[in-house]
């Protein structure tokens, strides 16, 4: 009998052991990470956070896939989707994502970029970086409110096809995110959506995403 209950709780413990080592580690992520939708397609992060709920959140460019869409980090995909479209507002072209926190390590850090907050656009002459998944970080003169409106600024910063989402900023604060290029990726100017603009919006509409700041 007792060799039994040794027998048992040997296997309990094989058991145990079996589930800790195949228990997917969490996926980093941060602004300047690839992430994947379940369409398949493949944009950048903004940056990630908290609301002022403590949900864990993040954001990236409105044309990258639709509400509702699963994310997974592209670095990891094994580890499945981690993430979905919570709400996209076409005509700022950004996405609000609600992450599982339990399956997300959220850093502020990713290649060459650092964010440590959020500010006001950006103004010629400063220069702005961008970090994308698909040219890492590139910088570049800004332009500034070329259109008008306080909604978009225009940078000469190297961006093309996968970059989008990708956070743009000054030093180490964001200031808008990657929206796409004019004329000629790379060389045509970036047209980023400013993000308090983009903050200013999700408090009006209220729900996820408000009161966010960036891990």
């Amino acid at each position: 009998m007792r060799r039994w209950w040794i027998l048992a709780a040997a296997l309990v413990l094989a058991w145990a052991s079996f589930g800790t080592a195949n228990a997917q580690a969490p996926v980093a992520l941060g602004g300047g990470s690839g992430i994947v939708f379940d369409d398949g397609s493949v944009c950048t992060l903004t940056t990630i956070g908290y609301d002022g709920a403590g949900q864990l959140v993040g954001f990236t460019a409105g044309h990258c896939a639709a509400a509702g869409a699963g994310v997974a980090a592209e670095a990891d995909q094994q580890a499945g989707t981690v993430g979905s479209v919570s709400f996209v507002n076409d005509q700022l072209d950004y996405a609000l994502i609600s992450f599982d926190a339990g399956r997300v390590n959220p850093v502020n850090h990713v290649g060459s970029t650092t964010i440590t907050g959020v500010g006001l656009p950006a103004e010629f002459p400063a220069v702005a970086c961008k970090e994308g998944r698909t040219t890492g970080q590139t910088c570049g003169l800004v332009y500034g409110d070329v259109f008008g409106g306080a909604t978009w600024t225009l940078s000469q910063i190297c961006v093309i096809v996968g970059d989008s989402g990708g956070p743009v900023v000054v030093g180490s604060t964001l200031v808008a995110i990657v929206n796409g290029y004019i004329a000629v990726p790379c060389l045509g100017p970036q047209v980023g959506a400013n993000f308090t603009r983009i903050l200013d919006d999700v408090a009006y509409r209220g729900g996820p995403g408000v009161g966010f700041h960036p891990i």
